[in-house]
């Protein structure tokens, strides 16, 4: 098959291997190679969630009646849109899929074992662009739930930057696990209010990608939240960082549509808070500890 990688960042570097590797032809789109072949089997858009909307905007002409698959974790902060809805809405006709899981680009450029899941218009159709794209150090699992794939990941970013704060502040280990535990909670809620199917979320595009976040110095979003906690502003934290950090930029529209629709997510607000509103790390850490006892399961 003839595959276009549009970005050619460290993930679309990566995911370009792979599929060298499972015998396709691959071909790049980027602004140092702003050449979009004239046909494609499918595009894969390894860019960032908040240039999606410029970059399909720019080659919806030559994505119309395409498969695009999308790779990016996050909601874009002006509009709230997931990457499905921007795509959709942006291309005519497309046959759009969402690519997430626990994955770091330099394992797999690495050829080290990594696991993610490809969700698509129907479980038939995931499951044969799943097994096109797959190699045996890259598994792809398909799923048919796009909303919960891709609430999952953009939601897990936040909670990374939480995680990292957390461990910025040496609250330890045991705060880490329940944040990560308290955190998954308010994803699956979030999730809940836009149809998402549970079995989604404790799979690898929620939990699994939530674990890896929230723990490794790899993860851009938790070492963002790693530099705030440990006193660097916001704006500092993000201009350190080595690349595109989706939680800064996903943590206050999740926050916004969370409370339109009444939906609990106290530390994804305390995230919003930090990165957007100037608060200071150790008021709200005061303020989620003193929230009332509850039962944990409502």
């Amino acid at each position: 098959m003839k595959i276009t990688i549009v970005g050619e960042g460290a993930w679309g570097k990566a995911l370009g291997q792979v599929q060298r590797k499972a015998g396709h032809d691959v071909a790049f789109w980027s602004r140092s190679n702003p050449v979009l072949p004239a046909q494609s089997d499918a595009f894969i858009l390894a860019v960032p969630a908040q240039a999606m909307q410029a970059v399909v905007s720019q080659l919806k002409d030559g994505l119309k009646h395409s498969v695009l698959i999308s790779t990016a974790k996050g909601l874009e902060q002006k509009s709230g849109m997931t990457m499905w809805e921007i795509i959709q809405h942006t291309v005519t006709d497309a046959e759009v899929y969402a690519l997430s899981g626990p994955s770091f680009a330099a394992d797999v450029i690495s050829g080290k074992p990594t696991a993610v899941t490809l969700a698509g218009p129907s479980l038939k159709k995931a499951a044969y662009w799943a097994n096109e794209l797959s190699i045996p150090t890259f598994r792809i699992y398909p799923n048919a739930d796009i909303a919960g794939v891709e609430i999952g990941g953009a939601t897990k970013n936040v909670l990374a930057i939480a995680c990292g704060i957390s461990d910025g502040q040496d609250l330890g280990e045991s705060a880490r696990a329940g944040l990560i535990t308290r955190g998954f909670a308010e994803l699956s809620r979030y999730a809940r209010g836009f149809r998402a199917k549970p079995q989604t979320l404790v799979g690898l595009s929620g939990l699994g990608d939530l674990l890896l976040t929230c723990s490794s110095l790899k993860s851009r979003n938790y070492s963002f939240g790693l530099a705030i906690g440990q006193g660097h502003t916001p704006s500092e934290a993000l201009a350190a960082s080595t690349g595109v950090v989706e939680g800064a930029f996903t943590a206050g529209i999740i926050a916004k549509i969370a409370a339109r629709h009444k939906i609990d997510m106290p530390i994804v607000t305390a995230v919003a808070a930090v990165v957007d509103g100037g608060s200071k790390p150790g008021d709200e850490i005061k303020k989620l500890l003193g929230r009332p006892v509850r039962p944990e399961h409502e």
